[in-house]
């Protein structure tokens, strides 16, 4: 897409370029589950389908990964029970997921109530008063590499995307483990 940085990996290009699609659709979203492909493999070995996503036009010699979206993710099931059934072909070479969540400031874990239900929890951090809509983007390949992209809706501009590979650890060995034998 058009405000991805060219010097980026192939990954955090993949990345930037999901959540840019995503923003597109705007807030309150499900979240969403793509597989990356390596651009030049799919325009040689399924040119109807890199026809169909418009990468016919792209340079051949361009390096880089195709988000390709799956399937909506059942709702109602757990994200990491879905995550657990996950099986990729060969040719998916990664894959990346986008998700909104709240979340608190470091600053607030103190004051985190004891003994609470998952569902309280849940209620807790959606009452307290310095929670941040985020919707994170995050994408691994299947030799480890993994990159992520943060976007708080108060700051909802392609020039405020947090990048990292740390960012969101929790959901990127999720991701990973869907590459487990």
């Amino acid at each position: 897409m058009s405000n991805t940085p060219m010097a980026a990996t192939p990954l955090t290009r993949a990345v930037l370029e999901i959540d840019e699609y995503a923003s597109g659709l705007g807030w309150d979203q499900p979240a969403r589950l793509f597989a990356l492909v390596d651009t030049a493999r799919l325009r040689a070995q399924e040119p109807g389908l890199a026809a169909q996503l418009g990468l016919e036009d792209e340079q051949q010699k361009t390096s880089g990964l195709t988000p390709i979206e799956q399937d909506e993710i059942p709702a109602g099931k757990a994200l990491d029970e879905f995550l657990g059934t996950i099986a990729w072909p060969d040719a998916v070479i990664g894959c990346a997921l986008t998700v909104e969540r709240l979340m608190l400031p470091p600053s607030a874990e103190a004051s985190v109530p004891e003994g609470l239900s998952e569902k309280k929890l849940a209620r807790w951090v959606a009452e307290h008063p310095d929670r941040q809509e985020v919707r994170m983007t995050v994408g691994v390949l299947r030799d480890g590499t993994r990159d992520s992209a943060l976007r708080l809706r108060e700051k909802d501009a392609a020039t405020e995307v947090l990048t990292g590979s740390d960012l969101v650890p929790g959901l990127a060995e999720a991701l990973s483990a869907t590459f487990a034998d």
